[in-house]
């Protein structure tokens, strides 16, 4: 595993095959936070091949659904941040807050994992 994503807790993995994983975040900007991790390490989206590209981002695609109908909310929001020099994205809910709001919230450590089986149940990938 990359030093940026130690291995997540097997309890908070939502889904696993030998291109990516999902899990909930260990330190959540709100609550349900959710990561996408490109297993090979590529340090940036455009480096990806165009099936690698299309691949992760159906996954994405079905992720977001799977969160929406879950967590009967609205929105979604979606974080490719390439400081980490590792592919991955951050799939973040919108609760009450609009816009960058959500990026103010103090992230603290995650204790109840139950919400995992919750989104994969209606994950349809």
């Amino acid at each position: 595993m990359d030093k940026n994503f130690p291995k997540p807790k097997k309890e908070s993995i939502i889904y696993e095959d030998r291109f990516l994983y999902s899990c909930l975040a260990s330190q959540p900007m709100a609550k349900s936070h959710v990561l996408i991790v490109w297993k090979k390490k590529v340090k940036d989206l455009h480096l990806l091949k165009r099936k690698e590209y299309e691949y992760l981002m159906d996954f994405v695609d079905s992720l977001r659904n799977s969160m929406l109908k879950t967590l009967k909310i609205e929105k979604v929001y979606l974080f490719y941040m390439d400081e980490a020099k590792h592919v991955h994205w951050h799939l973040i809910p919108r609760y009450n807050k609009k816009g960058f709001n959500v990026l103010e919230e103090k992230p603290k450590e995650l204790k109840d994992f139950s919400l995992a089986s919750k989104i994969k149940e209606n994950l349809k990938w």
